[in-house]
């Protein structure tokens, strides 16, 4: 069976380039048929909030990527040094004692002599005594893993064939000095044990997933199927990085981003298929191709979310924004109306209640210099209210028999004077709704 599975560290609020992995890894178990797993990496007690996790599962469902179960790292730590046991056994694992500045002075003298910064394993050299030694001195040390200087090779789902030469990596450090394993070593054994066939994930894990194809053997597992996709730039390529934060998933909810404008767009950003507006979760399923997506750096531009958004609440019926509607006071005789003229010129639900305060409390009229006269006459013969249909037709046909003017220079002056904008709904429409003229 198909398995996949999202990671997410609960150590913040989710943001766009979290929603890639957690979209492509749950569209592919859907269309498989198997199962999703929302996996919490909380290994690191001091930076991981519960406060996250409760908002990592909101955003989530607020999309509708619903998991099949939940796995926490915090869990298993006996399955961690289990592993850990089982790789000291094999002869792959082993402990270093350099300090960070230590460390950094071997890197700089490599790099000197034209050399890759890779740790040179000297901890490999000291004897027991030594270790005690150190221990003594310095406290314990950080585990490694021990590469196979060999060439690491999979087809990758979006970048196809990788070599990567593990002489080229230092061993990676699985385990930290105070005994807090790291998400090299917990995803591994995660993946091997939880049946995970299929990891997608970002394109800066690929060294990552070098060394962790040679852990998943030296435990006796098979390697999940990898795909490593593109990372996010903004609209003019630069570094997306340092706006995440502002990208937050529970942010663009509160800006009234619809759910599927931005999984439509997240679906496809990046692939060979043009975005297109999904109005069902079947459909994107259906859709979805990983082998479709390409490793070039993919801009994305937060703007793209409110037009799709606006597509999206076009589509709606009135009972799917009917308490949004009735919660901004719109009588329930006029919410259908209401909903009918103003849905085609709205962004988010959010615009709602811009256009009710328009139609109840009027508008400040916008009237030009030249077009004074003009709508003071023409208000003169604007008929009582309340409104209909026939209204603005009947209206703006006596306005033009009785002062000439005609098209553009007929309709436009009104409409800004009634509504205060050069665009919104059509007049005949908006008229019946509206209960306050301030032009007068």
């Amino acid at each position: 069976m198909t398995t996949t599975r999202f990671a997410p560290s609960p150590t913040g609020y989710l943001h766009i380039g979290n929603l890639r992995p957690a979209l492509m890894n749950y569209l592919i178990a859907r269309k498989a048929g198997g199962t999703f797993i929302l996996r919490i990496d909380d290994t690191d007690p001091e930076r991981s909030k519960e406060e996250y996790v409760d908002a990592i599962k909101r955003d989530l469902e607020w999309l509708g990527l619903h998991w099949d179960r939940v796995e926490r790292q915090s869990l298993r730590l006996d399955r961690y040094a289990a592993a850990a046991d089982q790789l000291r056994a094999a002869g792959r694992f082993y402990e270093a004692f350099e300090t960070p500045v230590e460390l950094d002075l071997k890197r700089k003298k490599q790099l000197n002599m034209g050399k890759p910064p890779v740790y040179d394993r000297a901890a490999l050299a000291l004897s027991e005594a030594e270790r005690d030694a150190l221990r003594a001195e310095r406290g314990q040390g950080v585990w490694r893993f021990k590469l196979d200087h060999a060439r690491i090779e999979w087809t990758d789902g979006i970048m196809g064939d990788i070599s990567i030469d593990a002489a080229s990596v230092s061993d990676p450090v699985l385990i930290r000095q105070d005994g807090q394993v790291l998400y090299t070593l917990a995803s591994v054994v995660d993946d091997t044990e939880m049946g995970v066939t299929d990891v997608v994930r970002g394109s800066d894990h690929v060294t990552n997933t070098a060394t962790q194809i040679q852990m998943i053997e030296a435990l006796g597992g098979t390697a999940p199927r990898f795909a490593h996709h593109s990372l996010l730039t903004g609209p003019q390529g630069e570094a997306l990085s340092k706006r995440l934060g502002t990208l937050a998933l529970r942010d663009l909810r509160a800006r009234g981003v619809a759910p599927m404008a931005l999984l439509s767009l997240m679906a496809r950003l990046g692939s060979s298929d043009p975005v297109e507006l999904r109005t069902e979760m079947a459909e994107l399923i259906d859709g979805f191709d990983i082998s479709r997506f390409g490793s070039a750096p993919t801009k994305f531009d937060e703007a793209d979310l409110f037009p799709l958004t606006g597509r999206y609440l076009q589509s709606l019926p009135l009972a799917e924004v009917q308490d949004r509607i009735a919660d901004l006071g719109v009588p329930a005789n006029l919410a259908e109306p209401f909903w009918t003229v103003t849905r085609d010129n709205i962004e988010t639900l959010h615009d709602l209640e811009a256009w009710w305060t328009l139609c109840r409390d009027g508008a400040d009229p916008v009237i030009e210099d030249e077009d004074a006269d003009f709508v003071a006459e023409a208000m003169t013969l604007l008929p009582e209210g309340p409104f209909d249909t026939d209204t603005w037709s009947a209206w703006t046909a006596a306005v033009k028999a009785a002062t000439g003017r005609k098209g553009r220079g007929l309709f436009m002056p009104l409409r800004k004077a009634l509504t205060g904008q050069a665009h919104g709904p059509d007049m005949a429409a908006l008229m019946p709704l509206l209960q306050v003229v301030k032009a007068r």
